[in-house]
């Protein structure tokens, strides 16, 4: 780490630099979305990026024609924005404000590109599924997963319920049944599948990083096709990781990556799939064990199922 450190400073010693840093601790960026953000050149923002990218400080991922760019290693980064909390905690001056308060306007954009496509293609949802991979294999993959060594189905979340699928499979089994959509339409079609089917389940409006549920809610939460979604994957998992109760299990159901361009522009995709090794980074930063469940490879998509439990409380022994 010693042997670090004069890179690290030099890393540092630029506001420009330290203003990059801020804005990735609040959200994944592309360089473009950085540079509109601060008002500086794609190019000059690159130079800046590699600088931080050979220290340690960010991580880049590319995904198809596009670079996303995310935090490095927490043992670097943590005591940096320790420092920094701690300066600004004694009136120390905040040079990010304007910046994320600019960045809302990047989260608008990618916002509104998927309410629009959700809304446009809501009664289309389960067809577009579908297409990319078999639903029958990766429904009863989920449903090993969901009672795997036994375990209740309990008080379920779906979140990203879309027409309540995942409600409509487990409902029947749970001990409550809850769905969360942020679009309107989809919560209408999901109520009028639902009732069809016979099951009584609460549907809500809300956002997968911000849920309208208190933490220790659910004994089994589904993210089912819904992080290729997310602006920040990781903070979407936090969230979800943050209903589950001791003893609880978070189901992801997601793309392996691919090159698969198309389905950002036309299908409003964020991300291009994960890798195991990062959804299983974000579950171990929601504070639960993970793991690879199922690789489902048939049609043009691979899905995989991955796993994040939460641990049983330990019973305390009185002397």
């Amino acid at each position: 780490m010693m042997a670090q450190l004069p890179r690290l400073f030099a890393a540092l010693a630029d506001p420009t630099r330290l203003r990059v840093l801020a804005l990735l601790r609040a959200m994944e960026l592309s360089v473009g979305e950085i540079a509109q953000v601060l008002g500086q050149s794609q190019p000059r923002v690159s130079r800046h990026v590699k600088i931080l990218a050979e220290a340690g400080l960010i991580d880049r991922r590319r995904e198809g024609s596009w670079v996303f760019l995310g935090l490095g290693s927490g043992e670097l980064v943590e005591p940096l924005f320790g420092l920094i909390d701690r300066w600004k905690s004694r009136g120390g001056a905040d040079i990010s404000v304007a910046d994320i308060e600019r960045l809302q306007a990047v989260r608008a954009e990618r916002a509104a590109a998927a309410q629009s496509y959700f809304d446009a293609h809501a009664g289309d949802w389960d067809r577009l599924r579908s297409l990319h991979v078999a639903e029958a294999e990766v429904e009863s993959a989920i449903a090993r997963a969901v009672t795997a060594g036994g375990r209740p189905v309990g008080r379920l979340t779906d979140i990203g319920t879309g027409t309540g699928r995942m409600l409509e499979l487990f409902g029947k089994h749970a001990q409550q049944a809850l769905g969360v959509d942020r679009s309107p339409e989809m919560l209408r079609l999901a109520r009028v599948k639902l009732a069809e089917a016979g099951l009584a389940a609460d549907l809500r409006q809300g956002d997968m990083y911000a849920l309208p549920l208190p933490s220790g809610s659910a004994d089994t939460v589904i993210l089912h096709q819904v992080l290729h979604y997310a602006q920040n994957p990781a903070a979407a998992v936090a969230e979800a990781g943050r209903l589950l109760a001791p003893g609880g299990r978070l189901l992801i159901a997601d793309f392996a990556p691919h090159e698969r361009e198309e389905l950002r522009n036309r299908d409003a995709h964020a991300r291009l799939g994960f890798a195991d090794e990062a959804v299983l980074k974000y579950l171990e930063q929601a504070g639960l064990a993970g793991e690879v469940v199922e690789h489902l490879e048939g049609g043009e998509l691979t899905v995989t199922i991955w796993a994040g439990d939460r641990p049983a409380e330990r019973l305390k022994v009185v002397a």
